[in-house]
């Protein structure tokens, strides 16, 4: 199972305008190592046209505060203009993943919309993203993918028949540590994932409560079980 955001050390984000030449990036990285810190996101926002061509990224690192970043990065001769901003993980918090058909992947919004907003008003940062898909190439590749979006911290597979590759791509993102519920369905996937839940309006309300801080389901304790 993934940590809990309250486990995780804290990140801090800032954004660059640096010059836009291959030595860029891995000098910037390597300040930051040398000042102890750990890049643990890096993105680019945009490229600028100009006299002088610039990319703006942004980096969320751990290890270092807001201070120590910046003073690490005030003697690279690459960087033109730095602005400190918030890690996503601050702003949108964790995120459930919903993919399968359209009717199926709507209900487990619902549910897990409703419910977050519950947790969201303790002061939880948890948003709820979906896809519909149809075919088996299609959504493996989605499931898979999964892993590789920041903050993805529970997958929702809702639909009425997946087995095949889906399965074999929800047995190697489980490995990964993300967690997955599925509706109750024809196909080998259920006997693949964390939690079976017949519900779909549930299914979306259980995977807010089994990421949620302030929530106390263990989804642990409930791996095999169907309802």
């Amino acid at each position: 199972m993934p940590r809990t955001a309250s486990q995780r050390p804290d990140t801090v984000a800032i954004r660059l305008d640096h010059l836009d030449r291959p030595e860029a990036i891995p000098a910037i990285a390597a300040r930051v190592a040398a000042a102890g810190g750990t890049v643990r996101t890096l993105s680019t926002v945009r490229r600028m046209d100009g006299e002088t061509k610039l990319a703006e990224i942004e980096l969320e690192v751990e290890g270092l505060d807001e201070a120590s970043l910046v003073a690490a990065l005030a003697g690279e001769p690459d960087v033109r203009a730095h602005r400190l901003t918030r890690s996503l993980d601050r702003v949108f918090g964790k995120r459930i993943i919903v993919i399968g058909g359209g009717a199926q992947v709507a209900q487990v919004a619902l549910g897990a919309v409703s419910e977050a907003d519950r947790h969201n008003l303790r002061g939880e940062r948890i948003s709820v993203d979906t896809i519909a898909l149809i075919g088996e190439e299609n959504i493996a590749a989605a499931v898979r993918a999964v892993a590789d979006l920041p903050r993805a911290h529970c997958l929702v597979l809702a639909g009425s028949l997946m087995g095949g590759d889906i399965s074999r791509a929800a047995d190697e993102l489980r490995e990964v540590g993300i967690p997955i519920i599925a509706l109750n369905m024809a196909g080998s996937l259920p006997e693949h994932v964390d939690l079976v839940v017949s519900d779909p309006v549930q299914a979306g309300t259980m995977a807010v409560m089994a990421i949620a801080d302030t929530a106390s389901f263990d989804l642990a304790r409930q791996r095999g079980r169907r309802y």
